[in-house]
């Protein structure tokens, strides 16, 4: 007869006791929830709205059967995918009074239905893909000609103000396509512009050519230059895919790159299509907007936080808690920003 050491046997018991504590969160399934995720940047999810969320499904009687808060979202897990609903449209409208203005998101969610103790000791149910769980496929095409007419017109403005400061004058610049057509009165002033522009924008290929008495300059992105505003413009799609969704609370998301202009998202267990279909859908917007210096005043701060914000301002808690207000007007727009990178 075989004999082992004990420590064989303890390890080969241990194995089995853990293999089988972290494979029961498998048998619990997932219990119909909702979460609220902030639905723009200078908001934040907190106390006050968890207090919010509360009151309103206390008011409605309706009893979740676990509410918590995280980092980035309120989680509310309900009995029955019925409660589900009704709580979705109640907290939606608690929320979001101006529903074309939206400041948070209320999508529908499946939350594992371990006990806390397993939870406690990181114990998380195996995620499955849309074959064995269902969900939703999504596959979006980026737009590269829209990339690159962008970067294009980025360079004509680089070409301006790089003319300007060196002093060349010139009859226009215009872009047509996806190339920019500078015009000159003389081939000197062409033949300086020429040598200012391959010099500061190495990006650009350059060529002559002339309609009529009128002499032009034609500048078009070269191919390997163009190819990297593609793949940065993808890259950055990607990234902003990856944002939105953390919205949804999927746990396993696939976000992949299929081809050169594609991208196929997979979100298994998602419920709420339409709203997973809005949030990846919609346009982004960046606008730049000047603090109010004159009003950032402990007493004009305090008459903002109860409402009273001076006219041509709008009032902002950063994510410090700290109050702001900012000019209405906008100073700069994502439109005209073709890149950013943390310095």
């Amino acid at each position: 007869m075989n004999r082992y050491p004990l420590w064989v046997y303890v390890t080969i018991a241990v194995a089995l006791v853990l293999g089988a504590l972290y494979t029961l969160p498998n048998f619990f399934g997932e219990a119909p929830a909702v979460q609220v995720s902030p639905a723009r940047a200078t908001l934040k999810v907190d106390s006050t709205v968890l207090g919010r969320v509360e009151e309103a499904l206390k008011k409605a009687g309706i009893q979740p059967t676990g509410i918590s808060l995280d980092l980035a979202s309120v989680k509310v897990r309900l009995a029955d995918t019925d409660t589900q609903l009704k709580a979705k449209d109640l907290v939606e409208r608690t929320l979001n009074p101006d529903a074309a203005n939206p400041s948070y998101t209320v999508a529908l969610n499946l939350l594992p239905n371990s006990p806390r103790w397993l939870a406690a000791v990181n114990a998380q149910p195996m995620y499955l893909g849309l074959d064995l769980r269902g969900g939703v496929h999504f596959l979006l095409q980026v737009d590269m000609r829209a990339a690159i007419a962008k970067r294009a017109e980025g360079l004509a403005g680089d070409m301006r103000s790089q003319l300007r400061d060196k002093n060349v004058r010139h009859a226009g610049i215009s872009r047509e396509g996806d190339s920019v057509v500078i015009r000159f009165r003389d081939a000197e002033t062409r033949d300086k512009a020429r040598a200012i522009i391959a010099e500061q924008l190495p990006d650009l290929q350059l060529a002559d050519a002339s309609m009529g008495s009128e002499l032009r300059l034609v500048a078009t992105i070269r191919p390997e230059a163009q190819k990297r505003t593609q793949e940065l413009a993808l890259k950055q799609n990607i990234q902003t895919l990856h944002n939105r969704i953390n919205e949804l609370g999927v746990a396993e998301p696939v976000i992949q790159q299929q081809g050169s202009d594609r991208v196929v998202v997979q979100l298994p267990g998602v419920q709420d299509t339409a709203k997973a279909k809005e949030i990846l859908g919609r346009t982004a917007t960046l606008e730049v907007r000047m603090v109010d210096e004159d009003n950032m005043n402990a007493g004009a701060l305090a008459a903002a936080q109860a409402g009273q914000v001076p006219f041509g301002d709008e009032f902002y808690v950063e994510r410090n808690n700290q109050p702001l207000l900012v000019r209405k007007q906008v100073v700069l727009t994502g439109d005209r920003l073709t890149d950013a990178q943390p310095g």
